[in-house]
């Protein structure tokens, strides 16, 4: 009897995983630096090598971060949103992930430069302390310097109105966040 016990125990075991699965969301991935300060980093402009992006950068205003990269699909699916959301005036930091620069400024020549200043790290270093998977991911970083949210895939109108427009509601005053009314806030 056992021997039929035992084989149907692990499948049930086995079944019940897959079926947990199923209600799982595949793109949420929880991150350690969620409610902890953005890590610093310094480095060259994508479009102007002698200009410095920086952590400081960020300093004094809510602002998004977008890990991106000409040789992303799904970065170019979500380009035309960042470039809505920064035409509302929503501040937006780009960091290009392990990229040719050249192909980046053509990138952003054609379709459009949403990004306040997009930071070049072909090498990926600055990635690993933001614990960047890969490309997409957007952070939502608070005034004071706080990640406040991690999302990775294409950031869509959807993703916007569910995941970052409650924690902007809930984080900004308008003096914090003047664009908040321009991109689907108060």
């Amino acid at each position: 009897m056992w021997r039929y016990v035992v084989p149907l125990a692990i499948f049930a075991a086995i079944a019940g995983l897959f079926y947990r699965g199923l209600f799982m969301n595949p793109n949420y991935v929880p991150s350690p630096l969620v409610g902890k300060p953005a890590p610093t980093f310094s480095l060259p402009s994508v479009t102007n090598p002698d200009e410095l992006v920086s952590s400081a950068s960020l300093a004094g205003r809510v602002s998004l971060v977008n890990v991106w990269g000409t040789w992303c699909v799904e970065c170019r699916h979500e380009h035309g949103f960042l470039v809505e959301l920064a035409r509302a005036g929503m501040p937006i930091y780009g960091l290009n992930l392990r990229d040719d620069r050249a192909a980046a400024i053509d990138w952003l020549d054609k379709l459009g430069n949403p990004y306040v200043s997009s930071g070049f790290d072909p090498e990926g270093k600055a990635a690993i302390d933001w614990g960047v998977t890969g490309a997409p991911e957007t952070f939502l970083i608070d005034s004071d310097g706080t990640i406040l949210h991690k999302h990775i895939s294409p950031l869509t109108a959807r993703v916007w109105q569910d995941d970052f427009l409650p924690l902007l509601r809930e984080h900004c005053s308008p003096a914090d966040c003047p664009f908040l009314a321009a991109v689907g806030g108060r």
